[in-house]
């Protein structure tokens, strides 16, 4: 695999390799310290971030490596038209690796075409978000201890929400698996989830309105936040941005091991009254999309330790 723009590029076993990789970094921090001495990451970000670009930074960093890039398209040569394939043709003669976040789907596998060296999809558009998808396994992995026989609920908005449409993909090859998928009408996912992943393959999955009425089943609870960036008008945004709020009287009854997970950044859709309950997983979900961006960087650069 020289790139990672989709999170099905990956097989079960590969997914299995990073993780066990990701565990190793946990326990031996010390023996990866040096592992990408005198590599380079650029991190080319047409879109605004936080987590995504500083996590990749930070792993790349932790590794050894150095990094270079730009934290919003005005930065680059973007602002004067300079094309995506361009710009990643240039990058390529400075750098081992990229990671790359774009607003446009797709802009990612356009860069693999001309950039030379291996590119991470950071997210493109509404489409994909693999490598938080990683940082998600990593975290139920550490929490459930595997992937089978769980119901997932996945809540807010699933049109728009590139994250739950990866972790769908990525989920939909495990057994025993079950999804709730919890939006407004006009939020619901993607008619191709149903049609092209859930459906072939026999995967129960619902669709509801109430959360409050989904929660004594799940075992995972995936929260998003209603993603003002992607809506084409104010009005539409305002009247769907909190119609879902979790809080410590909606948990009461959930599972007393329900994994509670959110991408980030959230607004209202978790309230901060819920951040020290043991089942809130969001913040360690941040500190695992370092360590699994630390495996791929090194599977991506063919780095053996």
């Amino acid at each position: 695999m020289k790139n990672l723009i989709d999170i099905m590029q990956l097989s079960t076993d590969e997914l299995q390799e990073l993780i066990d990789r990701a565990m190793d970094i946990i326990a031996n921090p010390a023996k990866y310290a040096e592992a990408c001495h005198g590599k380079k990451l650029a991190t080319l970000f047409f879109e605004p971030s936080t987590r995504t670009r500083l996590s990749f930074e930070a792993a790349m960093y932790e590794l050894g490596g150095n990094v270079i890039g730009f934290s919003e398209a005005n930065s680059s040569s973007a602002a004067k038209g300079e094309s995506v394939a361009d710009t990643v043709r240039t990058v390529g003669c400075y750098a081992d690796i990229i990671a790359m976040r774009h607003p446009k789907e797709g802009a990612p596998l356009v860069a693999t075409r001309t950039a030379g060296v291996p590119v991470v999809n950071a997210g493109d558009g509404g489409h994909n978000h693999p490598t938080q998808t990683l940082a998600d396994l990593l975290t139920i992995y550490r929490e459930k201890g595997g992937f089978e026989n769980l119901t997932f609920g996945l809540c807010g908005d699933l049109k728009f929400g590139r994250t739950v449409h990866s972790l769908i993909s990525a989920m939909s090859r495990y057994k025993g698996v079950k999804f709730v998928l919890i939006s407004p009408e006009e939020l619901r996912v993607p008619r191709y989830i149903i049609t092209d992943l859930l459906e072939p393959k026999h995967i129960p999955y619902a669709e509801v309105t109430s959360l409050e009425a989904a929660m004594p089943d799940l075992d995972i609870l995936y929260m998003t936040r209603v993603q003002r960036e992607r809506f084409f008008n104010e009005a539409d945004y305002m009247r769907l941005k909190d119609t879902y709020i979790l809080t410590p009287d909606k948990l009461r009854a959930a599972k007393k091991d329900l994994a509670i997970l959110h991408p980030l950044p959230r607004v209202n859709e978790i309230s901060v009254a819920v951040d020290d309950d043991p089942r809130a997983c969001y913040f360690k979900q941040v500190l695992n999309g370092k360590y699994m961006r630390m495996a791929l960087i090194l599977k991506l650069l063919e780095v053996n330790v």
